[in-house]
């Protein structure tokens, strides 16, 4: 098993969420219809286990959750209500076999150092289901800011690991369900942003996407005003402006669950 070195902030993936996670709070907070789907998922658990837990998004405040985060700067934007999170890492979970009864990861598994070790550990804690927040990067064209970024989107599909490796790592009996993403979602990931593009203009709102650190910033600053530019034009009302008034999008985001 094979761990990238971790930065100063703690941070283990391919991001560093000491550099860009300052105000990943103020723009990814968990969005309540997403939450239930998630929650929904873990079934009857009461023991619980979320690896990446980064400020604690969905997770869910009536069961026993243990958190495991390696980046100090998104431990420290845990809010009070939620218990502290553990420093360590998914390729390497302080706990026995069989402790949980249900573990759960959201917009994380792209980023551990080792896929299978991490999906491995996790499997090896958890009694019951896994579930996996995260985007298929096979659907990851069917949004529009591929015409305006396309770097940015080949990054992502670079580091979104295929639905088959989840399913390899994990075993057991193995469910993908599509996640739709609510107009006005209020957790931030790109294509949250599918019927407001304005909302992408803002730097706080793209340093809040961890995809956008891995694009220069002259061309991340190309990529804003390439967009900018259509708005003003007219450009993106006229190939995307019925996404204004669609309530849901069926993106990439996707809900693994896994049965032993």
């Amino acid at each position: 098993m094979t761990e990238r070195p971790r930065t100063q902030d703690g941070s283990a993936g391919d991001a560093d969420y000491g550099v860009i996670g300052a105000t990943y709070s103020a723009f990814r907070r968990p969005d309540p219809r997403i939450a239930a789907i998630v929650r929904n998922a873990l079934g009857g658990a009461r023991t619980v286990l979320n690896v990446g837990a980064g400020a604690g998004s969905y997770e869910p405040v009536d069961r026993d959750v243990t958190a495991v985060e390696p980046s100090a700067s998104m431990r420290a934007q845990r809010p009070p209500h939620l218990a502290s999170a553990i420093d360590a890492v998914a390729e390497s979970l302080p706990f026995a076999d069989a402790t949980f009864d249900a573990a759960m990861t959201t917009f994380s598994v792209h980023q551990w150092s080792d896929l299978a070790g991490g999906l491995s550990e996790v499997r090896r804690v958890t009694r019951g289901p896994v579930v996996i927040l995260t985007c298929d990067p096979d659907l990851l064209d069917r949004f529009w800011l591929a015409d305006y970024a396309p770097d940015l989107i080949d990054t992502e599909r670079r580091r979104y690991p295929s639905l088959a490796r989840l399913a390899s790592g994990l075993g057991g009996t193995i469910t993908v369900e599509s996640v739709p993403i609510p107009f006005d979602c209020s957790d931030g990931f790109n294509e949250a942003y599918y019927g407001r593009p304005e909302a992408l203009l803002d730097a706080g709102a793209r340093a809040a996407c961890s995809a956008w650190s891995f694009v220069d910033p002259p061309r991340a600053m190309e990529y804003a005003g390439r967009l900018q530019r259509a708005l003003d034009s007219g450009e993106w009302d006229r190939r995307h402006g019925a996404l204004r008034d669609q309530t849901t999008f069926e993106g990439s985001l996707v809900l693994v669950r896994a049965l032993p």
